[in-house]
């Protein structure tokens, strides 16, 4: 494993590798992806025994402009309405950390796309990310570059720490700028599903293309990426609290603590203080004073899974979340948490 710069040279040695069929951890936007040739089946198969991720969960295809879409999906197959939200999408929240589930082109291998006739496309927004694209083959598929169910990078060092040889290159773009995975977005079905919630707000996608259904259609396997009900989870089980109860728990010494925001915390060290005073597994979300509802959810967004790796490393015997707010990127946050708390179960 080789640690590389975000300069344009250190890129290009990536781009190199990946079209050589290696592998290449790069920053997106969102988290840290674990990018390989989307269109080498050997390479493919190199990111699923990496990961040891299962070959019924489908990867990301991440392009560099909009352009490229044609490379790996075949838009002019859908209806003309569904046609006419994808390109407004596009318009607006491309490049960005939105997926969109469309027709495959026959030339994506299926071992991408699990067998499914859709593929998941992404354009990312960061500029380290698109010149990797452009550079090698100009489709990579990146699923986050960590074990499989475990918590995603948001920094160089977490990949390092949780993949290390497995993964050829590491390119070090710094921290994730927005911390969840991208929403991911169903354009086959009437109406657009959200299958996953993420770093593009319900809001922003449904004031573009009108309403928008949530959640998971019944079916036996992942219909796309961060499908599953046990996923993003550290070690130590977690248990997922509302305020009200989380602010009524008593402190015990070998248990951490994950606060949403400084009120809620407040209030559970005025039940537990002192004991609670100084104790290293207390943590917030969103510390920063005099920030409105929608700046709490971006910094507890960013802030997310940097701490849990944080409080992963002190091994606590079990960990108490509390729920965000579900609006704007707090459904993505809570999210991550009930998948992670499902892990116990």
């Amino acid at each position: 494993m080789r640690m590389l710069t975000s300069g344009d040279e250190d890129i290009r040695i990536a781009a190199e590798a990946i079209k050589a069929g290696r592998l290449a951890a790069f920053p997106t936007e969102t988290v840290y992806g674990l990018g390989g040739d989307a269109f080498n089946v050997s390479a493919l198969a190199r990111i699923f025994e990496a990961k040891r991720r299962p070959r019924f969960d489908p990867l990301i295809v991440h392009i560099a402009d909009v352009d490229s879409l044609d490379m790996v999906a075949n838009a002019g197959s859908l209806p003309p309405s569904a046609r006419a939200k994808l390109w407004a999408l596009c318009r607006k929240l491309w490049p960005g950390p939105l997926t969109l589930v469309l027709p495959k082109q026959p030339a994506v291998p299926d071992l991408a796309t699990s067998g499914l006739p859709t593929v998941a496309a992404r354009f990312p927004s960061h500029p380290a990310a698109q010149k990797l694209i452009r550079y090698s083959t100009g489709a990579i598929a990146a699923p986050s570059a960590n074990p499989f169910g475990y918590l995603s990078p948001t920094k160089a060092v977490h990949v390092q720490e949780q993949l290390g040889e497995r993964v050829d290159f590491i390119i070090d773009g710094g921290s994730a700028g927005i911390g969840v995975e991208s929403t991911v977005l169903d354009l086959t079905e009437e109406p657009a599903r959200i299958l996953r919630p993420g770093g593009a707000l319900r809001e922003a996608i449904e004031a573009l293309i009108g309403h928008v259904e949530m959640g998971s259609p019944a079916q036996d396997a992942p219909h796309s990426p961060g499908q599953l009900a046990s996923h993003y989870a550290p070690n130590a089980p977690l248990f997922l609290h509302d305020a009200n109860d989380m602010a009524r728990l008593s402190f015990c010494s070998d248990e951490a603590y994950l606060f949403f925001d400084e009120e809620t915390r407040g209030v559970w060290h005025m039940r537990n203080a002192p004991d609670a005073g100084g104790d290293e597994r207390i943590f917030t979300l969103a510390a920063g004073a005099d920030m409105g509802a929608a700046d709490k959810t971006l910094e507890a967004a960013a802030n997310l899974f940097d701490i849990l790796h944080t409080i992963d490393k002190r091994k606590p015997s079990a960990i108490h979340a509390q729920k965000s707010p579900d609006s704007g990127l707090g459904a993505a946050i809570n999210d991550r948490l009930a998948r992670a708390a499902a892990k116990r179960n």
